[in-house]
């Protein structure tokens, strides 16, 4: 049955999320905390803690809340914007291609950061209530996102409408009633960072995909509406323009269209990866046999950085390089994030000789997916084509939970024990069902998990 955006967020329980939604949770949970552990050691999360304990430190007597893979205290807000920066600062976490962006880089901070000031308040919740609250930002979140896409002609980042999602969610969890949800999701929407994502394309910096604004301003506007602060309503979620992307709430849920990423790089250029991965493989290739490499895919992603990244915030953003990577060395893992990568001979020489065209079809059909295919030619004058291609992860070519488990192992490797891994993927599997105590030990895991 059809729900209001109100109806929905006063009157959805945990009994009436489906299964197939949970799952998604669970493995989005892991997922996020494996890119967290990553993203902890970056340039860009160094800076941002620093800053956050500077300038967003709390008192003892006031709501605080730690860092996530830090431990020190800071307000709520500090906490949610230390936490999203650090993981959108690897560019590996859960994503919704139909909104052109990611839930779970801001989405957990900024909940986790509230159940700590809960928590310091008195006031518990269970793995149960997590769960709710993370199913309520990310649906909320990615719907305002189709809106906002529908009916603006910017394309802005994540952090726009994860801002309602995390600020709805918030305020669910602060105990706010209808009225009070409706205006912490229309400050949200107002003061969220409508930043242009297709400049952080064509001129990448730390910037990245505006989660870090997005979650601390959707954390504060729950608590401003708390406090009375008044903002409904959100008219990317109950305008009458709007309509089309709310019309099936409660019936159907985007939240299973959630994708997980095999590569710690810009979502477009997976298609390209998968490909060239594919056709080696199939062909028993190395690097040295491809003389030069040519990727057809669509124009949003022909605009990614060029073959000769400065820092890893270009590389990021870019295709030819993470190909002539995938080409030289079989994977995109923790080894490839160093800076060395971007001074590998072979590396560099098949990144220039990588031509990234732009096609008319792809772009049409690149919607709700990405598409892309590979030609490679061969020394010995053999030409081989890829199929077109989606990325692996979609879901409906998902990851197994093998190979998201594989993943997160790669990313972590030698910055957290084998055994503290473990515990973090057991954990995460059933979190939901998980007694006070363990839902406690695994959420305590995340604040100090990185190893030195």
């Amino acid at each position: 049955m059809t729900q209001s955006f109100t109806d929905f967020m006063t009157n959805t329980d945990y009994a009436d999320i489906p299964e197939g939604v949970r799952k998604v949770m669970r493995r989005s949970l892991m997922d996020t905390i494996g890119v967290a552990v990553i993203g902890s050691t970056t340039e860009i999360s160094g800076i941002v803690r620093r800053y956050a304990d500077e300038f967003w430190n709390a008192p003892d007597n006031k709501p605080r809340a730690r860092m996530i893979m830090d431990g020190r205290r800071v307000s709520p807000a500090g906490a949610a914007f230390a936490g999203a920066f650090m993981i959108d600062s690897i560019d590996a976490h859960d994503g919704f291609s139909p909104a052109k962006g990611h839930a779970g880089s801001a989405v957990f901070p900024a909940l986790l950061a509230v159940m700590e000031e809960r928590r310091g308040a008195g006031q518990t919740m269970s793995a149960q209530d997590f769960m709710l609250a993370m199913v309520l930002a990310y649906e909320v979140g990615y719907r305002s996102g189709l809106a906002m896409h529908g009916t603006v002609p910017d394309y802005h980042t994540s952090g726009a409408w994860n801002a309602v999602g995390v600020a709805s969610a918030t305020a669910r969890m602060l105990g706010l009633d209808g009225e009070g949800i409706r205006h912490a999701a229309g400050i949200a929407e107002y003061h969220g960072p409508r930043s242009q994502m297709m400049r952080c394309i064509d001129f990448p910096t730390m910037l990245r995909d505006g989660v870090g604004w997005g979650a601390p301003t959707g954390v504060a506007a729950a608590y401003m509406a708390q406090m009375g602060f008044t903002g409904a309503p959100a008219i990317t979620a109950e305008s009458d323009e709007v309509k089309p992307w709310w019309d099936d709430l409660g019936s159907r849920w985007e939240v299973m269209e959630t994708h997980y990423k095999r590569y710690p790089v810009c979502r477009w250029a997976h298609p390209a990866l998968d490909a060239i991965e594919e056709l080696m493989q199939v062909h028993g290739l190395v690097h040295t046999d491809i003389e030069r490499m040519r990727i057809q895919t669509f124009h949003n992603a022909t605009r990614l950085a060029g073959a000769a990244p400065k820092n890893m915030d270009e590389l990021t953003y870019s295709i030819v390089y993470p190909a002539a990577m995938m080409a030289v060395r079989g994977k995109i893992g923790r080894d490839e994030l160093l800076d060395d990568v971007l001074h590998d001979p072979a590396i560099q020489r098949l990144a220039q000789a990588t031509e990234l065209v732009e096609t008319a079809h792809y772009t049409e059909i690149s919607t709700r997916k990405r598409w892309a295919d590979v030609t490679l030619y061969l020394k010995d004058g053999r030409e081989l084509q890829s199929e077109p291609k989606t990325p692996k992860g979609d879901a409906d070519d998902p990851l197994s939970d093998a190979e998201l488990e594989a993943k997160f192992d790669l990313l972590t490797d030698g910055l957290i024990t084998p055994q503290h891994g473990q515990e973090i993927k057991d954990a995460s599997r059933e979190f939901d069902t998980l007694n006070a105590a363990d839902f406690a030990h695994l959420l305590d895991n995340v604040y100090g998990a990185v190893n030195g």
